[in-house]
Protein backbone atom coordinates (compact mmCIF):
# COMPACT_ATOMS: atom_id res chain seq x y z
CA UNK A 1 0.00 0.00 0.00
CA UNK A 2 1.49 3.46 -0.97
CA UNK A 3 0.84 6.28 1.56
CA UNK A 4 1.36 9.80 1.33
CA UNK A 5 4.25 10.90 3.96
CA UNK A 6 6.00 14.08 5.16
CA UNK A 7 9.76 13.75 6.14
CA UNK A 8 10.50 15.98 9.34
CA UNK A 9 12.42 19.53 8.86
CA UNK A 10 12.28 22.90 10.35
CA UNK A 11 10.17 25.13 8.79
CA UNK A 12 11.76 27.77 6.81
CA UNK A 13 11.51 31.92 8.74
CA UNK A 14 8.88 32.87 5.37
CA UNK A 15 6.77 30.06 6.31
CA UNK A 16 6.59 30.46 9.80
CA UNK A 17 5.49 34.23 9.41
CA UNK A 18 2.93 32.68 7.28
CA UNK A 19 1.77 30.10 10.03
CA UNK A 20 1.22 32.96 12.49
CA UNK A 21 -0.60 35.26 10.14
CA UNK A 22 -2.93 31.68 9.31
CA UNK A 23 -3.40 31.29 13.22
CA UNK A 24 -4.73 34.48 13.58
CA UNK A 25 -7.38 34.29 11.92
CA UNK A 26 -8.58 30.98 12.67
CA UNK A 27 -10.33 29.44 15.39
CA UNK A 28 -8.26 26.93 16.95
CA UNK A 29 -4.98 24.91 16.74
CA UNK A 30 -4.22 20.96 16.44
CA UNK A 31 -1.10 19.88 16.93
CA UNK A 32 -1.06 16.24 15.25
CA UNK A 33 2.02 13.35 15.30
CA UNK A 34 1.58 10.43 13.25
CA UNK A 35 3.54 7.29 15.13
CA UNK A 36 5.61 4.75 12.82
CA UNK A 37 3.92 1.63 13.15
CA UNK A 38 6.49 -0.23 14.54
CA UNK A 39 6.87 2.40 17.48
CA UNK A 40 3.25 1.97 17.93
CA UNK A 41 2.61 -0.63 20.35
CA UNK A 42 5.38 1.05 22.54
CA UNK A 43 3.84 4.06 22.54
CA UNK A 44 0.38 3.20 23.46
CA UNK A 45 1.78 1.19 26.40
CA UNK A 46 4.13 4.15 27.45
CA UNK A 47 1.08 6.65 27.30
CA UNK A 48 -0.97 4.22 29.07
CA UNK A 49 -3.68 4.28 26.15
CA UNK A 50 -6.21 1.11 26.52
CA UNK A 51 -7.95 -0.16 23.64
CA UNK A 52 -11.64 -0.55 26.02
CA UNK A 53 -11.58 2.95 26.59
CA UNK A 54 -11.98 3.83 22.92
CA UNK A 55 -15.02 5.14 20.58
CA UNK A 56 -15.43 3.45 17.53
CA UNK A 57 -15.99 5.04 14.49
CA UNK A 58 -16.64 4.18 10.83
CA UNK A 59 -15.30 7.14 8.30
CA UNK A 60 -16.77 7.34 4.84
CA UNK A 61 -15.13 9.35 1.91
CA UNK A 62 -17.20 10.76 -1.10
CA UNK A 63 -15.11 11.74 -4.47
CA UNK A 64 -14.69 11.09 -8.30
CA UNK A 65 -12.85 7.39 -8.49
CA UNK A 66 -10.04 9.74 -9.57
CA UNK A 67 -10.03 11.56 -6.92
CA UNK A 68 -10.90 15.06 -8.58
CA UNK A 69 -11.95 16.61 -5.19
CA UNK A 70 -9.21 15.26 -3.22
CA UNK A 71 -6.99 17.38 -5.60
CA UNK A 72 -8.89 20.14 -5.72
CA UNK A 73 -8.63 20.59 -2.05
CA UNK A 74 -12.43 19.92 -0.86
CA UNK A 75 -12.64 16.76 1.39
CA UNK A 76 -16.35 15.07 1.74
CA UNK A 77 -16.96 12.94 4.75
CA UNK A 78 -19.72 11.26 7.16
CA UNK A 79 -18.83 9.54 10.24
CA UNK A 80 -21.02 6.34 11.90
CA UNK A 81 -19.79 7.16 15.34
CA UNK A 82 -20.85 4.45 18.48
CA UNK A 83 -22.99 6.03 21.17
CA UNK A 84 -23.66 9.31 19.51
CA UNK A 85 -25.14 10.76 16.45
CA UNK A 86 -23.24 11.08 13.25
CA UNK A 87 -21.68 13.97 11.22
CA UNK A 88 -21.10 15.17 7.97
CA UNK A 89 -18.54 17.76 6.58
CA UNK A 90 -17.41 19.40 3.46
CA UNK A 91 -13.70 20.77 4.30
CA UNK A 92 -11.68 23.58 2.02
CA UNK A 93 -8.02 22.78 2.32
CA UNK A 94 -5.66 24.89 2.26
CA UNK A 95 -8.03 28.28 3.22
CA UNK A 96 -7.14 31.40 3.88
CA UNK A 97 -9.40 32.54 6.70
CA UNK A 98 -9.69 35.97 5.83
CA UNK A 99 -10.44 35.41 1.78
CA UNK A 100 -13.56 33.23 2.91
CA UNK A 101 -16.61 35.03 2.14
CA UNK A 102 -18.03 37.11 5.64
CA UNK A 103 -21.15 35.07 5.22
CA UNK A 104 -19.49 31.62 5.41
CA UNK A 105 -17.14 33.34 7.86
CA UNK A 106 -19.46 33.84 10.43
CA UNK A 107 -21.51 30.20 10.25
CA UNK A 108 -21.67 28.47 13.63
CA UNK A 109 -21.12 25.34 11.60
CA UNK A 110 -17.69 26.52 10.16
CA UNK A 111 -14.80 26.04 11.67
CA UNK A 112 -11.51 27.73 10.26
CA UNK A 113 -8.11 25.59 12.30
CA UNK A 114 -4.42 25.30 11.12
CA UNK A 115 -3.12 21.82 11.94
CA UNK A 116 0.15 21.18 12.48
CA UNK A 117 2.57 18.27 12.29
CA UNK A 118 6.37 18.09 12.22
CA UNK A 119 7.79 19.93 9.27
CA UNK A 120 4.36 21.11 8.03
CA UNK A 121 1.03 22.60 8.64
CA UNK A 122 -2.63 23.07 6.50
CA UNK A 123 -5.27 25.23 7.18
CA UNK A 124 -8.38 23.99 6.81
CA UNK A 125 -12.59 25.72 7.01
CA UNK A 126 -15.06 22.52 7.65
CA UNK A 127 -18.59 23.08 7.10
CA UNK A 128 -20.36 20.46 9.73
CA UNK A 129 -23.52 19.20 10.17
CA UNK A 130 -24.99 16.26 12.76
CA UNK A 131 -26.67 13.47 11.73
CA UNK A 132 -29.27 11.33 13.50
CA UNK A 133 -27.54 8.12 14.30
CA UNK A 134 -28.66 5.60 11.65
CA UNK A 135 -28.60 8.56 8.91
CA UNK A 136 -25.18 7.73 7.37
CA UNK A 137 -26.50 3.93 7.07
CA UNK A 138 -29.67 4.53 5.76
CA UNK A 139 -28.18 7.15 3.02
CA UNK A 140 -25.38 3.91 1.93
CA UNK A 141 -27.45 1.31 1.98
CA UNK A 142 -30.14 2.53 -0.66
CA UNK A 143 -32.59 4.27 1.56
CA UNK A 144 -31.42 7.65 0.53
CA UNK A 145 -28.54 9.81 -1.48
CA UNK A 146 -25.08 11.23 -0.79
CA UNK A 147 -26.47 14.65 -0.93
CA UNK A 148 -29.36 13.20 2.26
CA UNK A 149 -26.12 13.95 4.70
CA UNK A 150 -25.42 17.15 4.23
CA UNK A 151 -27.63 20.36 4.80
CA UNK A 152 -28.29 22.98 2.90
CA UNK A 153 -25.55 25.13 3.91
CA UNK A 154 -22.93 22.15 3.47
CA UNK A 155 -24.63 22.14 0.21
CA UNK A 156 -23.52 25.27 -0.89
CA UNK A 157 -20.33 25.48 0.31
CA UNK A 158 -20.16 22.24 -1.80
CA UNK A 159 -21.19 23.96 -4.91
CA UNK A 160 -18.86 26.87 -4.43
CA UNK A 161 -15.64 25.06 -3.97
CA UNK A 162 -15.91 21.84 -5.91
CA UNK A 163 -14.84 21.45 -9.80
CA UNK A 164 -17.46 22.60 -12.01
CA UNK A 165 -20.21 19.71 -12.44
CA UNK A 166 -19.44 17.76 -9.38
CA UNK A 167 -22.72 17.11 -7.47
CA UNK A 168 -22.38 15.27 -4.17
CA UNK A 169 -24.86 12.90 -5.76
CA UNK A 170 -22.22 11.81 -8.43
CA UNK A 171 -19.62 10.81 -6.12
CA UNK A 172 -18.41 7.51 -5.59
CA UNK A 173 -18.06 5.79 -1.29
CA UNK A 174 -14.68 4.98 -0.41
CA UNK A 175 -14.62 3.32 3.06
CA UNK A 176 -15.50 2.76 5.71
CA UNK A 177 -12.26 3.10 8.01
CA UNK A 178 -12.57 1.59 10.92
CA UNK A 179 -11.03 3.86 13.21
CA UNK A 180 -10.61 4.03 17.65
CA UNK A 181 -10.80 7.32 19.04
CA UNK A 182 -9.08 7.58 22.84
CA UNK A 183 -9.28 11.21 24.82
CA UNK A 184 -7.56 11.26 27.79
CA UNK A 185 -5.95 13.91 29.98
CA UNK A 186 -2.70 12.42 31.25
CA UNK A 187 -1.97 13.56 34.85
CA UNK A 188 1.31 14.68 33.81
CA UNK A 189 0.32 16.38 31.18
CA UNK A 190 -2.36 18.31 31.91
CA UNK A 191 -4.24 19.05 28.50
CA UNK A 192 -5.94 16.91 26.56
CA UNK A 193 -4.61 14.12 24.83
CA UNK A 194 -6.10 12.23 21.86
CA UNK A 195 -4.97 9.04 19.98
CA UNK A 196 -7.05 7.63 16.78
CA UNK A 197 -6.06 4.72 15.41
CA UNK A 198 -7.21 4.23 11.83
CA UNK A 199 -6.88 0.14 10.60
CA UNK A 200 -6.93 -0.23 6.89
CA UNK A 201 -8.70 -3.26 5.44
CA UNK A 202 -5.28 -4.55 4.20
CA UNK A 203 -3.49 -4.27 8.00
CA UNK A 204 -2.04 -0.82 7.50
CA UNK A 205 -2.27 1.25 10.80
CA UNK A 206 -2.31 4.84 11.20
CA UNK A 207 -1.88 6.19 14.82
CA UNK A 208 -2.18 10.27 15.15
CA UNK A 209 -1.56 11.91 18.09
CA UNK A 210 -3.24 15.22 18.74
CA UNK A 211 -3.98 18.24 21.07
CA UNK A 212 -6.10 21.33 20.50
CA UNK A 213 -5.50 24.58 21.32
CA UNK A 214 -6.01 28.72 20.99
CA UNK A 215 -4.35 30.04 18.36
CA UNK A 216 -2.56 32.44 21.28
CA UNK A 217 -1.38 28.62 23.16
CA UNK A 218 0.09 27.32 19.98
CA UNK A 219 3.84 27.71 20.75
CA UNK A 220 3.35 26.84 24.11
CA UNK A 221 1.75 24.28 24.06
CA UNK A 222 3.92 22.48 21.35
CA UNK A 223 7.21 23.14 23.36
CA UNK A 224 5.14 21.44 26.34
CA UNK A 225 3.66 18.53 23.97
CA UNK A 226 7.19 18.06 22.31
CA UNK A 227 8.32 18.02 25.98
CA UNK A 228 5.76 15.45 27.21
CA UNK A 229 6.10 12.79 24.31
CA UNK A 230 9.69 12.32 24.11
CA UNK A 231 10.11 12.60 27.87
CA UNK A 232 7.44 9.30 27.19
CA UNK A 233 9.94 8.16 24.95
CA UNK A 234 8.16 8.97 21.61
CA UNK A 235 9.95 9.91 18.77
CA UNK A 236 8.93 13.22 16.66
CA UNK A 237 11.28 12.06 13.70
CA UNK A 238 9.00 9.38 11.84
CA UNK A 239 7.66 10.05 8.50
CA UNK A 240 4.35 11.67 9.01
CA UNK A 241 0.78 10.68 7.33
CA UNK A 242 -2.32 11.70 6.03
CA UNK A 243 -5.03 9.89 7.22
CA UNK A 244 -7.59 11.20 4.49
CA UNK A 245 -5.37 10.93 1.82
CA UNK A 246 -4.03 7.23 2.54
CA UNK A 247 -7.67 6.05 3.03
CA UNK A 248 -8.54 7.74 -0.66
CA UNK A 249 -5.36 6.26 -2.37
CA UNK A 250 -6.29 2.85 -0.74
CA UNK A 251 -9.87 2.84 -1.81
CA UNK A 252 -9.55 3.80 -5.33
CA UNK A 253 -6.08 1.64 -5.59
CA UNK A 254 -8.46 -0.80 -4.99
CA UNK A 255 -11.44 -0.39 -7.23
CA UNK A 256 -8.65 0.37 -9.59
CA UNK A 257 -7.77 -3.84 -9.28
CA UNK A 258 -11.08 -4.99 -8.76
CA UNK A 259 -12.00 -2.80 -12.26
CA UNK A 260 -9.28 -4.40 -14.12
CA UNK A 261 -9.99 -8.24 -12.99
CA UNK A 262 -13.79 -7.59 -14.14
CA UNK A 263 -12.58 -5.71 -17.07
Amino acid sequence: MSVSTTRRKELPAHELVEVLRLMKGSDSVELKLTVPESDQLPTALALGLDPLDAQIRLVFFFDTPDLRLNSSGVVVRARRIQGKAGDSVVKLRPVVPEELPKGTRNSPNLKVEVDTMPGGYMCSGSMKSRLGPDAVKAALRGGGTVSDLFSKEQRKFFTAHAPSGIGLDDLSVFGPVFALKLKSIPSDFGRPLVAELWLYPDGTRILELSTKCLPSEAFQVTAESQAYLTGKGVSLDGEQQTKTKTALEFFRTARDATEAEQG
